[in-house]
């Protein structure tokens, strides 16, 4: 608008990502180069939202190396400002202060939702602030096309992998020991897999390989048994295994209650936060395993905080100064209200009612879809228990158990959800 300046303000919310620099700096260099301000808003909605104008004047100058650092030069903030109405009209005020036209948010899906939230507000109280959002998640689980990731990921797995391969070697090394790797993904098997598969884990569970609701957790520990067990056979009792944090929430409660040691919020419901889920595997496995007569010792992990602040790969700089630039293109012209991607080499709008699960009003969740070719590949790659495997005498002895007594034990991992339901083990008293 003529004798009006454009101004685009930056906020990053959520969780840190491999990127975010990268992102920052794709948004300064092209708004600047077509004469827009850019200012970067420090510890995401909580200091405007407290009508605080604590933020920085980005430059090409001031962060020329950014895109290649680790981290969030604004920091970052998991401040919602759609819990209370006067948090939202501070913000929008806050932003009008300091001639704040556009809006360029970066993060997760609930950043998203204050994105657009931001933008209604405003355009309720008579004034516009265009918006557009970047998604970032090092789960992976943001609903983008298969095959296109959330930024941050690939440097996330690159990481991981890394930290998985140095464990394989400590277990070899020292032998008769296993880690139990948890990694992080609540909603999603996405980054489980992806370090499991490029690091040759022994095993990797992920979620979206239960249909079913609610499993025992029994189940989980037959499956890291099983790996345990074969690869004792080939004269290996070492190995790593790998599972996603989100198989925590496919276990029924029942299981987790009767070891005594959940905390319950006031409804009765699990705080899953505050279990020591690599702790329960391991005193489960490890019991089974005794009664085979094999030693190891577990070792269980978590992986998944030490991946957020690495600094970027090639593949996220790029991409993410791409989404960037692609970000500030979208709003120059004219538009507002979607999240920005890349596909097949075109910046493409995601509108945030598209993404919406209509049951629930969230964004949905994509989930690791285990027909495809890399899940197949990954699974075959795996030392695991498979069906076929029911009917070697080999195994059944290592079990202790005779061939058909073994075969109706462990069926029911590989029957479907309604004949396992039948034959799975009762759970234990």
């Amino acid at each position: 608008m003529i004798g009006i300046k454009n101004v685009i303000a930056i906020v990053c919310g959520g969780g840190p990502a491999p990127g975010i620099n990268s992102v920052i700096s794709g948004v300064v260099n092209e708004a600047t180069r077509h004469g827009w301000d850019v200012l970067g808003i420090y510890d995401g909605f909580s200091r405007i939202g407290r009508g605080e104008k604590n933020y920085v004047r980005l430059e090409p100058k001031n962060i020329s190396r950014i895109h290649l650092t680790g981290g969030c030069i604004l920091k970052m903030s998991r401040f919602n400002p759609t819990k209370k109405e006067s948090d939202l009209r501070t913000v929008v005020e806050t932003l009008t202060e300091l001639g704040v036209t556009h809006l360029v948010t970066i993060g997760g899906d609930d950043t998203a939702y204050s994105s657009a939230a931001v933008s209604e507000y405003a355009r309720k109280m008579g004034r516009t602030i265009n918006v557009v959002h970047v998604p970032k998640t090092i789960d992976n689980d943001l609903p983008l096309p298969e095959g296109v990731p959330t930024f941050g990921f690939e440097t996330a797995r690159a990481f991981a992998t890394t930290e998985i391969e140095n464990l394989m070697e400590d277990s070899r090394t020292t032998n008769n020991r296993w880690y139990f790797t948890i990694a992080m993904g609540r909603t999603a098997g996405h980054l489980a897999l992806g370090m499991g598969r490029s690091a040759g884990a022994a095993l990797t569970v992920i979620p979206e390989e239960f249909p079913e609701e609610k499993i025992p957790l029994q189940q989980v520990v037959d499956i890291i048994t099983g790996s345990i067990v074969k690869r004792y056979l080939t004269g290996k009792n070492y190995g790593v295994a790998v599972i996603a944090e989100g198989v925590i929430e496919k276990i029924a409660p029942e299981d987790f209650k009767k070891l005594g040691t959940v905390v319950t919020d006031e409804h009765g419901h699990i705080r899953y936060s505050e279990l020591d889920f690599g702790e329960i595997l391991k005193q489960a496995v490890l019991a089974e395993v005794k009664k085979l007569g094999i030693k190891i010792s577990v070792i269980d992990k978590e992986i998944g905080y030490e991946l957020r602040c690495t600094a970027p790969i090639a593949y996220d700089i790029d991409y993410a100064r791409s989404l960037g630039y692609s970000a500030v293109k979208f709003l120059m012209a004219g538009d507002s209200g979607a999240l920005i991607t890349i596909q097949d080499n075109k910046a493409v709008p995601m509108r945030f009612e598209d993404i919406k699960d209509p049951a629930t009003g969230k964004t949905m969740v994509r989930k690791v879809n285990i027909e495809s070719i890399q899940y197949k590949i990954a699974r075959g790659l795996m030392m695991r228990l498979e069906k076929e495997d029911l009917n070697d005498p080999g195994l059944a002895n290592a079990y202790r158990m005779e061939p058909k007594e073994f075969k109706e034990r462990y069926m029911y991992l590989f029957d479907s959800p309604e004949e396992a339901e039948a034959s799975k083990p009762e759970p234990k008293k």
